[in-house]
């Protein structure tokens, strides 16, 4: 009798130990089918050039799509005001930033919206409205604001879609997300664009 319970003893923890490493492995499985799936998010650094001025100058720097993209502009702050629609009307062609006009510069072709942008330095505007934004590419790269822009030398023009953020960017910035999305952020709202490679 001792013999037999022993025995069932011994065989219950070797199928207790069996379950429980077939469990182990299972888990395994799902981490390593999680991380496959996991999407990279492009590399990139934000750089403050000029933090002298009310609206520092920075430096969007990031890698995507096979193209090395430089974005420069003047930083604004909300300071308890109206963002949009009132401090940046709604209709109006906007230098996307403060001071000089925000510059957007690929090494390589791209494509946005299904549009391609050769390589090359251009001045980045934008239109903003309450349900879509104009995203502008111009030629003339050096000018102050908006004073001067010409839309006879626009490259290209591209219609995208803003959206609520869930948190309040004091600043004005530009960031990358995932592995092909450039977004603008400020106050409570974020404009996200796809950059693809271009031919």
């Amino acid at each position: 009798m001792k013999r037999t319970q022993f025995f069932f003893i011994i065989l219950s923890v070797l199928v207790f130990f069996a379950c429980a490493g077939s469990g182990n492995s299972t888990q395994t499985e799902k981490t390593d089918s999680t991380d496959a799936t996991a999407v990279a998010e492009a590399p990139s650094t934000l750089t403050v050039l000029v933090d002298t001025i009310p609206s520092p100058k920075k430096e969007l720097k990031t890698t995507m799509s096979g193209a090395d993209i430089t974005i420069v502009y003047g930083s604004p702050s909300v300071k308890e005001r109206t963002i949009w629609g009132e401090l940046v009307p709604y209709g109006e062609v906007w230098r996307t930033g403060a001071n000089e006009a925000t510059t957007f510069e690929t090494s390589a072709p791209i494509s946005i919206g299904g549009q391609t942008l050769a390589a090359g330095k251009y001045g980045f505007f934008t239109v903003p409205d309450e349900n879509d934004w104009t995203l502008i590419f111009n030629e003339v790269s050096d000018q102050w604001g908006a004073y001067n822009y010409d839309a006879g030398k626009d490259v290209m023009r591209v219609k995208v879609v803003p959206r609520a953020s869930s948190e309040k960017s004091e600043t004005m910035d530009f960031a990358v997300e995932g592995a092909n999305t450039i977004i603008i952020t400020w106050d409570m709202l974020e404009v996200p664009f796809n950059v693809e490679a271009g031919s």
